[in-house]
C-alpha cells in the first residue's frame, strides 16, 4: 500500500526534488512561525500581523503572471536553483539583523516583501516542474499529491520544531536554520539529470503570452469555475492563518509552543489529506472532492472560532487542514491533467494567483476587521461566506464533469477508457460553450 502511495518516488529526479525540498520547507515553516510570533510580541497588534502577511503575499499578484510566462520559456531546473539561492540569502540577512539587535518591524515587512517576491517568481515554475521530473505521466496525479504531502509534512514538522526552538533559544536560531536548509534543495536540483528540451527562437511579448494564457483558461468553463472558486476561498478562508498568534496568546492563553501546536494540527490534517490524494489511482471523482473539502474547511474553522478549549481547537484545525489540502490538491491535479503542456506554466500561474494571490487582500481585511470586532467573529463571518460560495459551485458539478471527461480520455488520464475509445484522440479542450 505504501509503495503504491509513494510510487512517484521511483523516479530519481523526483526523489531528489522531494527530499531536498522537504528539508528546505521545514526551515521555511520554522521561519514563518518565528516571524509571526516576533511581530506580535514586538507590537501586540493584529493589524501589523495582517500587514506582514499582506506584503509577503502581495508580490504574488505582481510577479506570478510574469513567472507563469517565463515558466513556459526558461529552463525550469536552472531557474529554481537561482531562486533557492536568493531565498537563502534573505534568511541569513534576517538572522543577522536580529542577532545584531537592529531588527525593526519595518525591516521585517521589507524582508517579507522580498521573500514574497522571490517565492512568487518561483511558485508556477515549481508546480510545472513536477511534470518534468515524473517520467510516466500516468503517475503525474501521484507526483502532484506527493508534492502536497511534502509541503504539509514540513508544515507539520516545521512549526512544532519552531515552537520548541523559539521557547528554548529564541527566534534568531529559526532564521539561521532556515538559511542552512536551502543548501539541501540547491544540492538536489544540481544533482538532477533532465532531458534538454528544444528552445524556441522566438516568443511573443510577455504581456501577449500572459493574455494568451488568460484567454485559454477563461474559454474552458471547468478551468474558469475552479479558478474563480479557489479565489473566493483564498480571499475569505485562507487568511485565518494571520490570526493564529491572537488565538494562541489571547484566546487560548498560551505561548509560542501553543502557536506551534495549532499550526502543527493544521499541518497534520493537511498531511492526512495529501496522503488520501496520493492513494487515488486517477482523477475520476476529483471534481466532487472540491465542494466536499471546502465545506469541511469552512465549517471546521467556524468551530475553531467558537472553541475556547485547546484540544478542541487543535481538532478543528486538523479538520481544516484535511479540507484545505484536498481542495487545493484536487484543483491543482484537475488543472494539470487537462492543460496543454505549452501553457502549463501560465495556467499554474493563474492557479497560484487564485489560491494565493487573494490572500494578501484577505489578510489585510481580516486583520483590520479583527482589530475592531475580534478574531473569532471575523473567522465566523468569512467562513459563512465560503460555505455559501461552495453551495453555488456545487450546482455546476454536472456541467464541469461533462466537459472535462472527454479531455481526460484524450490525454490518456483514464487509461481503461482511453484504450477502448481511441477514436476520440482528436478531442481537444473545448471552447466556451455559452
Amino acid at each position: 500500500m505504501l509503495k503504491f502511495i509513494f510510487r512517484a518516488l521511483k523516479y530519481r529526479n523526483y526523489r531528489l526534488f522531494f527530499f531536498g525540498q522537504g528539508i528546505s520547507l521545514i526551515g521555511t515553516w520554522m521561519q514563518q512561525v518565528a516571524v509571526s510570533w516576533l511581530v506580535y510580541r514586538m507590537t501586540n497588534s493584529a493589524f501589523l500581523l495582517g500587514v506582514v502577511a499582506f506584503v509577503s503575499m502581495l508580490p504574488t499578484l505582481i510577479f506570478v503572471p510574469l513567472a507563469g510566462v517565463l515558466a513556459d520559456r526558461w529552463d525550469r531546473q536552472r531557474f529554481l536553483i537561482h531562486t533557492q539561492v536568493a531565498e537563502m540569502l534573505q534568511a541569513f540577512i534576517l538572522a543577522f539583523l536580529f542577532i545584531s539587535g537592529s531588527l525593526t518591524v519595518w525591516q521585517i515587512i521589507l524582508l517579507s516583501f522580498i521573500l514574497g517576491s522571490i517565492s512568487a517568481l518561483e511558485m508556477p515554475t515549481r508546480q510545472a516542474f513536477v511534470f518534468d521530473i515524473v517520467d510516466k505521466k500516468e503517475d503525474l496525479v501521484n507526483g502532484i499529491a506527493l508534492n502536497s504531502v511534502l509541503f504539509n509534512g514540513a508544515r507539520l514538522i516545521g512549526p512544532s520544531i519552531a515552537g520548541v526552538v523559539v521557547a528554548l533559544f529564541g527566534v534568531g536560531i529559526c532564521f539561521i536554520l532556515n538559511g542552512i536548509s536551502y543548501l539541501a534543495a540547491i544540492w538536489a536540483l544540481l544533482a538532477m539529470s533532465l532531458k534538454t528540451k528544444p528552445i524556441k527562437q522566438k516568443y511573443p511579448a510577455l504581456i501577449h503570452g500572459f493574455k494568451e494564457g488568460i484567454k485559454y483558461a477563461y474559454a474552458f468553463k471547468p478551468m474558469r469555475y475552479i479558478l474563480l472558486f479557489m479565489s473566493l476561498i483564498s480571499f475569505l478562508g485562507m487568511p485565518y492563518m494571520v490570526l493564529m498568534p491572537i488565538f494562541a496568546k489571547d484566546i487560548l492563553h498560551g505561548g509560542a509552543e501553543t502557536l506551534g501546536f495549532l499550526l502543527a494540527a493544521t499541518g497534520l490534517g493537511a498531511l492526512v489529506g495529501a496522503l488520501y490524494m496520493a492513494s487515488r489511482r486517477n482523477v475520476k471523482g476529483l471534481v466532487e472532492n472540491i465542494p466536499m473539502a471546502a465545506i469541511i474547511f469552512g465549517l471546521s474553522l467556524i468551530l475553531f472560532s467558537l472553541s475556547r478549549n485547546f484540544w478542541l481547537s487543535c481538532f478543528s484545525l486538523f479538520l481544516s487542514g484535511i479540507g484545505m489540502m484536498v481542495l487545493m490538491s484536487s484543483g491543482n491535479t484537475i488543472l494539470q491533467s487537462i492543460v496543454e503542456d505549452d501553457k502549463r506554466g501560465r495556467v499554474m500561474s493563474l492557479f497560484t494567483l487564485a489560491f494565493l494571490g487573494m490572500v494578501p487582500f484577505g489578510s489585510l481585511l481580516v486583520g483590520t476587521i479583527a482589530h475592531w470586532y475580534g478574531a473569532a467573529n471575523t473567522l465566523i463571518i468569512c467562513n459563512l461566506f465560503c460555505v455559501f460560495g461552495t453551495i453555488i459551485f456545487a450546482t455546476q458539478l454536472s456541467k464541469i464533469n461533462k466537459l472535462i471527461h472527454p479531455v481526460y480520455i484524450k490525454m490518456g488520464i483514464i487509461p481503461e477508457v482511453a484504450s477502448s475509445l481511441q477514436s476520440v484522440s482528436s478531442i481537444s479542450v473545448p471552447p466556451e460553450e455559452g
